[in-house]
C-alpha cells in the first residue's frame, strides 16, 4: 500500500507537471501571435483586416485546432498589448490558463488591479467561476483598505517580508463572511446561503420548502438548488444557482426540473412551476434566444455582489439596526 500511494503521487505530480508545461506552452503562443500582429501592423500599416484574414488562413492550416477565431486573435493582441510593458509579470502571466487572462483583460482595467488578481489566482490555485467571483465582489477593491501595519518596524526583515504579504493576500467575500481559501462548491453552498436568507427576508410570499431538494426519474436522483413555494403566485419556484456565465444547456436542465415538479410535486389547484437561473454574468441575446422556444416558465437573472443596496430595495429591507437587535435578541433575521 505505501508503494502504491508512493507511485500515485508520482503519476499525479507528473500530470500536473504536464499540465502546467502545456499550458505555459500555449500562453507563449498565444503572446507570439499578439506580438506578430502587432509589429506587422505597425510596420505596414495593417488595419483590422489583416485579422480576419489571417484567422481564416489559420483555420485552413490547422483544420483539427481551435482558438483561431478572429476574436481569439484580437484577445491574442490585446493580451500581448496588456503586459508588453511589465516584463516583470511575463513568468507570472505564464502560469495562468487563457480563460483567467481573458477574465482579467476584460474586468480588471488597471495595471495593479491585474497584477492582484494574476498573483491570487497562480497562488490560491482558483478556478475561473471563483476568479469570476472574486472580481465581482470587488476583493481587490478590499485589499487596498486593509489596516495600515508596522512590521518593517517591529519584525525582522525577511519576516516583515512575509507578514506584509501575508495581509496583502488576504482575499476575503465580505458578503460572504468568510476569508479563507475557497473551492467552488465551498463558494456555491455559501452563495445558497445568502440567497435562501435573503429571499425569506424580503417577505414576499417565499416559503421555503428545501435546499438541494430531491426529485427522481426511475431510480436516479437530481437535485434542485433551492425550491420554494409562492403564495401570491401559488406557485413551486426553482432556483439554479451557477457561478459561471450563463450557459444555453443550463436552461434545459431547468426545463428538465420543472417538467418532474409538475408532474411530481405540484398540487391540481397549484399553477405550473417556475424556474429561475442565477448567473454570475449572462449575454442577453444569448439568454433570448435559448428561451425563445422554451415551454415552460423561467427567468435567467444575474447575481450582483454589492455591499451598497440599490435604492429602490432599501425600504423593502430590515435596517442594519434591527438586524443587530434581533441578533442581539437570540433571533436569525430571517426567522
Amino acid at each position: 500500500m505505501q508503494l502504491l500511494s508512493t507511485v500515485k503521487t508520482t503519476i499525479q505530480t507528473g500530470q500536473q507537471e504536464a499540465i502546467k508545461q502545456v499550458n505555459r506552452a500555449l500562453i507563449d503562443v498565444y503572446w507570439q501571435i499578439g506580438r506578430h500582429i502587432v509589429e506587422s501592423q505597425q510596420k505596414n500599416g495593417w488595419g483590422k483586416s489583416v485579422v480576419e484574414d489571417l484567422s481564416r488562413d489559420l483555420k485552413t492550416s490547422f483544420p483539427n485546432q481551435t482558438g483561431f477565431s478572429a476574436r481569439n486573435l484580437w484577445d491574442m493582441r490585446r493580451f500581448h498589448e496588456t503586459y508588453k510593458d511589465f516584463p516583470n509579470l511575463r513568468q507570472l502571466v505564464a502560469e495562468i490558463p487563457w480563460g483567467h487572462h481573458l477574465l482579467i483583460m476584460q474586468r480588471a482595467k488597471e495595471a495593479q488591479e491585474r497584477q492582484y488578481y494574476l498573483q491570487a489566482t497562480q497562488q490560491f490555485k482558483w478556478s475561473r467561476n471563483v476568479l469570476l467571483n472574486q472580481i465581482k465582489a470587488k476583493a481587490y477593491e478590499r485589499q487596498l483598505q486593509l489596516p495600515q501595519h508596522n512590521f518593517k518596524e517591529t519584525l525582522p526583515e525577511h519576516i516583515a517580508e512575509q507578514a506584509e504579504e501575508t495581509i496583502k493576500n488576504t482575499y476575503s467575500l465580505e458578503f460572504l463572511g468568510i476569508d479563507e481559501v475557497m473551492l467552488e462548491r465551498d463558494l456555491e453552498k455559501r452563495l445558497l446561503q445568502q440567497l435562501q436568507a435573503f429571499l425569506l427576508e424580503l417577505g414576499y410570499g417565499f416559503t421555503f420548502i428545501g435546499s438541494q431538494y430531491v426529485v427522481t426519474l426511475k431510480e436516479k436522483q437530481y437535485r434542485i438548488d433551492l425550491l420554494f413555494f409562492h403564495r401570491k403566485l401559488n406557485c413551486l419556484i426553482a432556483i439554479d444557482l451557477k457561478i459561471s456565465s450563463f450557459k444555453p444547456e443550463y436552461a434545459g436542465k431547468m426545463n428538465f426540473y420543472l417538467e418532474l415538479l409538475d408532474e411530481q410535486v405540484r398540487l391540481p389547484r397549484e399553477n405550473p412551476s417556475i424556474g429561475i437561473i442565477l448567473c454570475a454574468e449572462k449575454d442577453v441575446l444569448e439568454v433570448e434566444y435559448t428561451l425563445r422556444n422554451s415551454n415552460k416558465p423561467m427567468g435567467v437573472s444575474e447575481y450582483q455582489l454589492i455591499s451598497q443596496l440599490p435604492e429602490d430595495l432599501k425600504d423593502s429591507l430590515p435596517s442594519p439596526e434591527s438586524i443587530k437587535e434581533r441578533l442581539k435578541n437570540g433571533n436569525h433575521p430571517s426567522s
